[in-house]
């Protein structure tokens, strides 16, 4: 009998052990798989966990008749949840304070500087299309089709952007996708940018200098940039292989929307010169894909040429050069682009490209990763080919007179031209 009970005992104080280890290794502190959505976002004690589930947007979901006439695009990619860090501001790098409201068209953004007086920026990922539903959209009721026009973009083309620029030696932004909820620090802006996925990265123009570069004096976007070389005259000159080299990287990475203002500059004083080395911002629209009657056809090169889809092959060169190219790179020789096409395509390995499409989650690499990797490759074999295109384009070109204004072609006139180094 006495046997008996020391076996019981033994039992018992085995299972107590084995309870308190799974409670000393698994606390009940975050790192449970929280699902956020709708019915809980409201309810959920947020300063308890590390980390949800979340998915970028649901509104996009939709029928196989959707589907046909306006594509299936990245649609699981925003409806499916990731597991994401919950941000908190004021724990995080040593507290971030907001210093204002920012944002284009479509995307919500809130400028922030940490307690080392680094200002970094959280950039909204799911984006609002309705400053650009023109009216006669409204009136027809078509509105939709507009709205739906987002899932042609990757919700987390950002986050291997950033990984396949560094195999290139390329700066950016150091994106790290975030969920932002509603919390005291963010005062009056809850309402606006609580409970939302957002990036977080550094900001593209300032007075601390977060690169690996030696001797920044400052980051400035291009209109400052515009004006510090009038200023400065011919002390101050643009890294032109490095800018070659970005624009070729958009190119293999299907990035077509790179007007002025997606560009921030690092200010490099040299002795008494000027250096301004370019760092790309906002990469929305890499791996921008197209399919579905509708897109397709708004699409062509004859209705919209900005508008190219990331497939093996580059469809319409002159689509994808902008008056910021013909201002900074018109008059760069054609050797630049070569040995730059030269530079990416030895970088740019198999192995980089899948070391980057790693960084996904695998319930996002699992939907379009393969793909995205084919083209990837296709696009790199080919980029000797399509910096000689891109320079053809340039070349047949006028050099601009007027300073780049910003997104729109509207402001640079396209008759009258000088380069920037010319200025």
């Amino acid at each position: 009998m006495k046997k008996i009970i020391l076996i019981l005992l033994g039992l018992i104080l085995f299972i107590i052990a084995i309870i308190y280890f799974s409670l000393w290794s698994h606390p009940d502190t975050g790192h449970t798989d929280v699902l956020v959505g709708k019915q809980n976002v409201e309810t959920l004690n947020f300063k308890d966990l590390d980390s949800v589930n979340v998915a970028a947007a649901t509104m996009y979901e939709g029928a196989l008749l959707k589907e046909v006439m306006q594509g299936e695009q990245y649609r699981a990619e925003w409806a499916v949840p990731v597991k994401v860090p919950v941000l908190l501001l004021d724990r995080t790098y040593g507290g971030l304070t907001i210093l204002k409201k920012g944002g284009g068209k479509q995307t919500k953004s809130l400028r922030l500087k940490s307690g080392k007086g680094l200002v970094y920026t959280l950039r909204s990922v799911a984006k609002d299309p309705e400053p650009l539903i023109p009216e006669f959209a409204k009136t027809l009721g078509i509105e939709n089709l507009i709205i739906d026009g987002i899932t042609a973009q990757h919700p987390y083309g950002a986050m291997v952007v950033a990984k396949l620029a560094e195999a290139v030696h390329l700066p950016h932004t150091h994106p790290r996708l975030v969920f932002v909820p509603n919390q005291e620090a963010l005062g009056k802006y809850n309402e606006g940018f609580g409970n939302k996925l957002y990036w977080l990265e550094y900001e593209t123009e300032g007075e601390e200098n977060w690169s690996a570069f030696e001797n920044i004096i400052s980051i400035i976007d291009t209109e400052e940039l515009q004006e510090q070389k009038f200023k400065h005259r011919d002390k101050l000159h643009i890294d032109t292989p490095a800018l070659v080299r970005n624009r070729l990287f958009d190119i293999v990475i299907g990035d077509w929307d790179r007007h002025a203002k997606q560009w921030g500059w690092f200010l490099q004083k040299k002795k008494d010169q000027y250096i301004a080395i370019p760092l790309a911002s906002d990469r929305d629209n890499a791996f921008f894909t197209i399919d579905g009657l509708l897109p397709s056809i708004i699409s062509s090169k004859n209705v919209q040429p900005r508008l190219r889809p990331f497939q093996e092959e580059v469809d319409y060169m002159p689509g994808l050069v902008y008056p910021f190219d013909i201002y900074f790179l018109k008059g760069v020789p054609k050797e630049t682009f070569q040995a730059q096409a030269a530079y990416i395509k030895t970088h740019l390995t198999d192995a980089a490209i899948d070391h980057a499409l790693a960084t996904w989650p695998k319930e996002i690499h699992q939907l379009h990763g393969k793909e995205i990797r084919d083209i990837l490759i296709a696009r790199r074999n080919n980029l000797d080919r399509y910096a000689l295109e891109f320079y053809k384009v340039l070349q047949s070109k006028n050099f601009l007179t007027q300073p780049l204004k910003g997104s729109d072609d509207a402001d640079v006139p396209r008759d009258l031209h000088k380069c920037f180094e010319c200025l």
